[in-house]
């Protein structure tokens, strides 16, 4: 187990950003005051650094989006502490504590964190188009059932099926908007530009999916030799741009710890 410092917040001094690996201690000091938030991700392999959980880097990011300071801990689950089991009882991470109230429930714990950490103080994260909270929703079980699949006879037609559910996907960053269109303007606007899924700013709904896409893409090639099809600009615009963020990229896990966690779940063609 690894407890670790982050965030970001006005008035706070940021002298070192966690790594990838959440292997730093980030010193902070601050004139506000925060309420005392702790995180506990799952941990990787070496039982310090970040593990494999698209849920934990979900719950990372929002609270690295919300600029708040809070406490970022690894669980071994190999060895779990008794401190920790009496905590949450039969709860693996992720999960959360808040001025000392345990929370372990991630959908409640992005919605409590959505309604406490409200503005004007802290930024709204959710998306403003609800299709966004949906958009790629698909694409993770089509990617499980193609990479656990070991018949190469059936392989075909589940690539194909992901390759369905990445397309729609795709389209849905490629059309713009409603507030991407100008009503005024005589120029028609038929490919979107933004960078995210629901605008130029990272929402929950990014929270949720990006994780799960980067495992995708790191899995997949290692162990299918598969890519993103270059074809597919609106993923690729998505990505690039999620990869020039430090709350994603700072959250995301190795990609070895990544490939270590799928060893025995991407099954060999026979």
């Amino acid at each position: 187990m690894a407890t670790h410092c982050a965030g970001r917040a006005a008035g706070a001094s940021l002298l070192t950003h966690p790594t990838s690996c959440g292997a730093e201690i980030c010193l902070l000091q601050t004139r506000c005051s925060f309420p005392d938030i702790e995180l506990f991700v799952k941990a990787g392999s070496d039982g310090e650094s970040i593990g494999n959980c698209p849920f934990s880097q979900r719950l990372f990011m929002i609270l690295w989006l919300k600029g708040v300071i809070f406490n970022v801990t690894t669980v071994d689950l190999k060895r779990k502490p008794a401190d920790l089991q009496n905590l949450a009882p039969g709860t693996n991470p992720p999960f959360m504590t808040f001025d000392g109230e345990v929370k372990t429930d991630v959908n409640k714990i992005e919605e409590f964190l959505e309604e406490k950490l409200a503005p004007p103080r802290y930024p709204k994260l959710a998306p403003k188009h609800p299709e966004s909270n949906s958009a790629g929703n698909d694409v993770f079980a089509k990617f499980s059932a193609f990479i656990k699949n070991p018949r190469k006879d059936a392989n075909e037609n589940l690539e194909k099926s992901l390759l369905k559910a990445l397309r729609k996907l795709d389209n849905y960053l490629n059309s713009p908007l409603p507030d991407e269109i100008d009503a005024y303007s005589t120029e028609e606007i038929t490919v979107s530009s933004r960078k995210f899924l629901d605008g130029d700013e990272l929402t929950l709904a990014d929270c949720n999916l990006l994780p799960k896409l980067h495992i995708i893409k790191v899995v997949a090639k290692k162990y299918r030799n598969f890519d993103f099809p270059p074809e597919m600009t609106g993923i690729s615009r998505y990505l690039n741009n999620a990869y020039a963020r430090d709350e994603f990229t700072n959250t995301c896990p190795a990609d070895q710890e990544i490939e270590y966690a799928y060893l025995d779940v991407a099954k060999r063609m026979k």
